[in-house]
């Protein structure tokens, strides 16, 4: 294979302009010229004007559009899923998943938006009293590359159908990616200014929190990236959601089934190679199935079929850039100094990071307490189920947290004990536009999908109407 790259990331340059690099091949893909700060302002105004006109339009014509997005996605979905693996790297299986998941949100916001917007009766003293749910104005969205049409559909297919228009900043390096989804969203007939891209770099984003016609501010990110935009959101007293990092526990009691366990497992870490802030990251294993997960699961993990990204026979490809490999090894590297134990894999050339499980892993490790962005499985040996969740606490990370137990009863008694933004039993933590997603602690606050991510930009609003009583 050719591992030539560099880096995937459009590196700004001192003129303004961008280029997006093929990570599996090195090659440049697309050069972009940034915006000026006069043409982002115009932006701005333009989004605040199609906010004007779009607030009114009714929810049976937001869900038409909305449907006519999904329908476009299909169309194109092979065209879009191959910008996704050539921007990005992902297997182009994947990025078609990826197409059809997005299809299936604006869906689901087309049909449900108004029910779950729908005025509030509350009984008082009043007349009347209710709740009505009205959209607030421009969203800002500064999305990540690893899921690049996913993470914009999250948050854009509930803004619209709330009434609101979106701004996106997405990450430098699928910028191919961004101007593809400002394109369905005008050719499925939305006004030309309701979702636009951004092509810039992050010095621009102060001055669009702090403009006047930006109503709230969506963010998934990094931790320090939430902290900073958290930060200017708060100083300009703006609304924010962030979703931010993750560590994830991933359960394994001595009553599960293996087969299961171990399946989902290889799925959990080694999907995109990694690159998932929800994948399963702290793999905590008790004594009495310990030696049979790990022989299994190291087993599978070996028998990943690597390659190509665009080849359908693929299941893993490269990470996003050559600096995600290299932080990642001193993750690896300085953990073995600490006394993990390699099972397999543990090198890497260019961007592609072989899949990698760590034993003998503890708080402390890097590969612990940190955020391992990459397909590295971190593995605990522990004595029972009360020491499994206790490990899996000891984290600053909040997404989610997979059991796996055939006693479901009593993986629901623990649910309590974690504090985590998700708990899933035998199955992997994801996303479903059904359900809230978000977590807790340094993974950020807020929550985007089902009937909470579409009022998280909206303002609640009381009315109280009391008749003449004469």
């Amino acid at each position: 294979m050719s591992q030539t790259a560099e880096s995937l990331i459009v590196m700004e340059e001192s003129d303004g302009e961008f280029q997006s690099v093929n990570p599996w091949t090195g090659e440049v893909i697309t050069r972009y010229r940034g915006h000026t700060d006069e043409e982002v302002r115009e932006k701005i105004r333009r989004a605040d004007a199609a906010f004007q006109e779009w607030r009114e339009v009714t929810f049976d014509k937001r869900s038409e559009l909305m449907n006519r997005v999904a329908d476009l996605l299909i169309e194109r979905r092979d065209d879009l899923a191959r910008t996704i693996t050539l921007e990005m790297g992902k297997p182009i299986t994947e990025s078609r998943a990826e197409i059809e998941k997005c299809a299936w949100a604006c869906r689901f916001y087309a049909e449900n938006a108004e029910d779950f917007l729908a005025d509030e009766l509350i009984e008082t003293e009043a007349s009347e009293s209710f709740v009505s749910y009205d959209p607030t104005g421009v969203i800002f969205a500064i999305m990540p590359w690893n899921f690049p049409f996913w993470q914009v559909f999250r948050f854009a297919a509930p803004a619209l159908m709330a009434g609101n228009v979106g701004l996106l900043k997405h990450a430098s390096g699928v910028y191919g990616c961004a101007i593809q989804i400002e394109k369905l969203f005008r050719d499925a007939g939305y006004p030309d200014a309701a979702f636009q891209a951004l092509i810039m770099g992050h010095d621009k984003t102060e001055m669009i929190i702090s403009h006047d016609a930006i109503s709230g501010v969506m963010l998934t990110g990094s931790e320090g990236a939430g902290s900073t935009v958290g930060s200017l959101a708060g100083k300009h007293i703006k609304k924010s959601v962030l979703e931010l990092g993750g560590s994830n526990a991933f359960i394994v009691l001595d009553d599960a089934d293996l087969e299961s366990a171990v399946d989902t497992a290889v799925a959990a870490r080694m999907a995109n190679a990694g690159q998932s802030c929800i994948s399963g990251k702290r793999f905590i294993v008790t004594d009495g199935i310990y030696d049979r997960f790990l022989s299994s699961f190291t087993e599978a993990v070996k028998k990943i079929r690597t390659g190509d990204p665009l080849e359908d026979d693929t299941q893993f490809g490269p990470l996003a850039r050559k600096e995600l490999a290299e932080q990642l090894h001193q993750q690896v590297e300085s953990s073995i100094e600490m006394g993990a134990e390699l099972e397999t894999g543990g090198s890497y050339k260019d961007s592609f990071y072989e899949p990698t499980i760590l034993t003998n892993v503890r708080p402390g490790m890097a590969v612990f307490d940190e955020e391992t962005f990459g397909p590295v499985a971190a593995v605990a040996r522990v004595s029972d189920e009360d020491e499994a969740f206790d490990l899996a606490n000891q984290s600053r990370y909040g997404l989610g947290v997979t059991v796996f137990s055939e006693d479901i009863d009593k993986a629901l008694r623990y649910a309590d004990r974690v504090g985590d933004g998700s708990y899933f039993i035998n199955e992997l933590v994801k996303s479903d536009p059904r359900l809230p997603f978000g977590g807790t602690r340094r993974s950020g606050y807020g929550r985007e999908l089902s009937v909470e991510g579409i009022r998280e930009f909206v303002n609640a609003k009381t009315v109280y109407i009391m008749e003449n009583r004469e």
